[in-house]
């Protein structure tokens, strides 16, 4: 359906951005992705990739509420996905 690709889409591109702004951490003077972009990508959708590059990357895990942010996001998909197949 719509909602999967959307939701896979967003995955794919939240998962890049983190990829980008891990790599950007590591080069000084790079453009780094604004910590309030990757939590509206998360939340728009991408929670899936924001957890994948917390793991895989390692990135951003040493930010308790960062975390907290990408858990809320998890539990709001979940809930939205909950209401959407029970309806």
């Amino acid at each position: 359906t719509v909602a999967v690709c959307v939701s896979m889409s967003g995955t794919v591109t939240t998962l890049v951005m983190y990829a980008w702004d891990k790599r950007a951490s590591k080069r000084p003077g790079a453009q780094r992705v604004c910590e309030r972009t990757l939590h509206l990508w998360a939340l728009a959708g991408g929670f899936g990739g924001a957890l994948l590059g917390q793991v895989w990357l390692r990135h951003k895990t040493r930010h308790a509420s960062f975390a907290v942010v990408t858990w809320l996001a998890v539990a709001v998909h979940a809930g939205a996905w909950v209401w959407w197949l029970a309806r």
